[in-house]
C-alpha cells in the first residue's frame, strides 16, 4: 500500500517564492530570506501536522537545516499533539552522535508507540555545515554516514554494542528505552558513493522529483545495487504540487508562485550550488536551466519552475487533481513505496492534496489492483 508523506515548513512558509531581498541570506527550502510571510510559529507547525493527520498523510517530515527549527524539538512537541502522524525527522551525523541520537529518537519512539523515524541528511552545503563545526570533504561525510547508519541499527537491536570505526568508537553501549521493532532508516544522496551507502545501510531510498525517464534509470539503478548486498529497499519520491480547477488554472498558479522573483533571489542560489557539492540539487539545477526555453516544463505536468530559487525539492507537478493523480500513478509504477508531496502554501496545499488527489490516487490503485 502506498503511502503519502509531506514536510512541515520549519524554515516558513510563503504565499510566493524567491521574494526581492537585500538580505545576504537566502533559505533554501523557501526561495526567501530570514523574514518569511508565514514564521514557523508553534501554532502554525502543529496546523501543519494535524492538516496532514486529517487528510490522509501518514508521515511529517521534520527537516535539517541552518534556516529550519531544530527537529527533534519539533518532533518532541508534535508527538504530545498528534495521535497517528509518524514523525520523520532529520539528523545530521556531523552534529549529533549516534548514541545519542538513538536514544532521543528511541524516547520519543517510545512515548508514540513507534511513531518516530529516523532521516539521516549527510549534508550538501560545505558553508552551512563549516559552521556547525564540520569540515570533512563531500565523500569522507558520505563514509562517515555508512557507518553512522550501521551503529543505529546496532544500537536500535543489540544488547550492548562495542565499535571502534573510522569515525566512532563506542564501548558497551546500551539504548534505553530499545524499540520494541527497530525503526527503518530513511536517507537520500544522488552521488555515486551515496547510493552505495544506502544499497548497503539504508531501509527507504529517498529521491527527490525529476522526469519520468531519470526516474526510472535511477531506481533500476538502486534495485541493482541493492540487489548486489542481498538486499531490498523501499523507495520514496518527492514533489511540489500545485492545483487547479483547469489545467490553465493550474498552469496560472505556478506563474503566480514565481511571479515575485527577483533577479537577486537567482543570483543567490547560482551561488549556493556552485558552492554547494550536494549532486541531487545539482542535478535538479540542470533540469531548470535547461528547461528555460520551454516555460521550465520538463514533461507533462512537470514544471522546474521553483528550482530557479529552491534547492531541493523543487520539481512541482502541475495540473487538475486528476492529472497529478495520473502522473503520480506512473511514477508509482516504477516501483514507489512512498510519495511525499508538499507546496506553497503548504497548509492550504496540505489539505488541497488530501482532499483531492489523494482519495484519487488510492482509488486508482484500488482498480489496478482488481484487474491485476
Amino acid at each position: 500500500m502506498i503511502e503519502f508523506m509531506t514536510m512541515a515548513p520549519t524554515s516558513g512558509d510563503s504565499t510566493f517564492v524567491g521574494l526581492g531581498s537585500n538580505s545576504t541570506n537566502l533559505n533554501s527550502w523557501t526561495g526567501t530570506d530570514e523574514n518569511p510571510e508565514r514564521p514557523p510559529t508553534v501554532e502554525y507547525i502543529e496546523a501543519i501536522a494535524k492538516a496532514a493527520e486529517a487528510h490522509g498523510f501518514s508521515t511529517l517530515l521534520l527537516p535539517t537545516g541552518a534556516g529550519c527549527l531544530d527537529s527533534l524539538a519539533v518532533a518532541a512537541y508534535l508527538a504530545a499533539r498528534t495521535t497517528k502522524l509518524h514523525l520523520l525527522f532529520a539528523a545530521r551525523p556531523g552534529a549529533t552522535s549516534p548514541a545519542i541520537f538513538a536514544k532521543q529518537l528511541a524516547t520519543i519512539n517510545c512515548w508514540t508507540h513507534g511513531r518516530a523515524l529516523p532521516n539521516i541528511v549527510t549534508g550538501g552545503s560545505p558553508e552551512e555545515l563549516a559552521a556547525e563545526g564540520d569540515f570533512l570533504d563531500h565523500d569522507t561525510r558520505y563514509e562517515r554516514t555508512r557507518e553512522y547508519i550501521h551503529l543505529l541499527k546496532q544500537l536500535f537491536t543489540l544488547p550492548s554494542v562495542t565499535y571502534e570505526g573510522r569515525f566512532y568508537r563506542l564501548e558497551n553501549a546500551s539504548l534505553f528505552p530499545k524499540p520494541a521493532q527497530r525503526p527503518p532508516i530513511y536517507f537520500g544522496g544522488a552521488s555515486d558513493i551515496a547510493k552505495e551507502v544506502a544499497a548497503k545501510e539504508a531501509d527507504v531510498y529517498m529521491m527527490w522529483g525529476e522526469t519520468f525517464e531519470r526516474m526510472k534509470e535511477r531506481i533500476e539503478e538502486m534495485k541493482q545495487k541493492a540487489a548486489h548486498y542481498g538486499r531490498t529497499l523501499r523507495y520514496s519520491i518527492s514533489f511540489q504540487v500545485v492545483l487547479g480547477e483547469t489545467e490553465k488554472e493550474a498552469w496560472e498558479q505556478a506563474d503566480a508562485l514565481v511571479s515575485h522573483l527577483s533577479e537577486s533571489a537567482k543570483r543567490k542560489k547560482d551561488e549556493l550550488i556552485q558552492k554547494g557539492d550536494s549532486v541531487g540539487a545539482k542535478r535538479l539545477h540542470e533540469l531548470m536551466k535547461t528547461s528555460a526555453e520551454r516555460r521550465f516544463q520538463i514533461g507533462p505536468n512537470l514544471w522546474a519552475g521553483l528550482t530557479q530559487v529552491l534547492s531541493g525539492n523543487s520539481i512541482a507537478l502541475v495540473g487538475t487533481p486528476e492529472q497529478v493523480a495520473d502522473r503520480l500513478i506512473e511514477f508509482i509504477g516504477l516501483g514507489f513505496d512512498y510519495v511525499l508531496l508538499r507546496g506553497f502554501p503548504h497548509l492550504e496545499t496540505i489539505e488541497q492534496v488530501g482532499t483531492s488527489v489523494i482519495p484519487l490516487v488510492r482509488e486508482r490503485l484500488r482498480q489496478t489492483e482488481v484487474w491485476i
